[in-house]
């Protein structure tokens, strides 16, 4: 998935991170946080969101790096209104925001 999202392989990153629960393979913080970075590099803001969503639900611990990429992704997409709810939600969920979480 990292690979993927080297790439701006955004679509490669999500059916990678779809086949490993095919195969009984658990997505971790840092499969969830490549694929949302993906996301962001070609502005799939709201694919970013519903991965991070999916993080909650799939009871995946939130880190700074999931939390920034997706505010980049909202970046990207000129949706900063969910950029500001996306930092203070890192405030919420006990996640210490970074200067790139403040960057994007």
């Amino acid at each position: 998935i990292s690979a993927c999202e080297k790439g701006a392989a955004w679509y490669s990153a999500l059916a990678m991170l779809t086949k490993m629960g095919w195969v009984n393979v658990k997505p971790n913080t840092i499969s969830y946080s490549a694929a949302i970075s993906a996301c962001a590099k070609r502005a799939a803001w709201q694919t970013a969101l519903a991965l991070l969503a999916s993080m909650h639900q799939d009871v995946v611990k939130f880190d700074t790096i999931s939390y920034s990429a997706a505010i980049s992704a909202c970046e990207k997409g000129a949706d900063w209104q969910t950029s500001l709810a996306l930092l203070a939600a890192m405030c919420r969920d006990v996640v210490e925001a970074n200067s790139f979480s403040y960057n994007a």
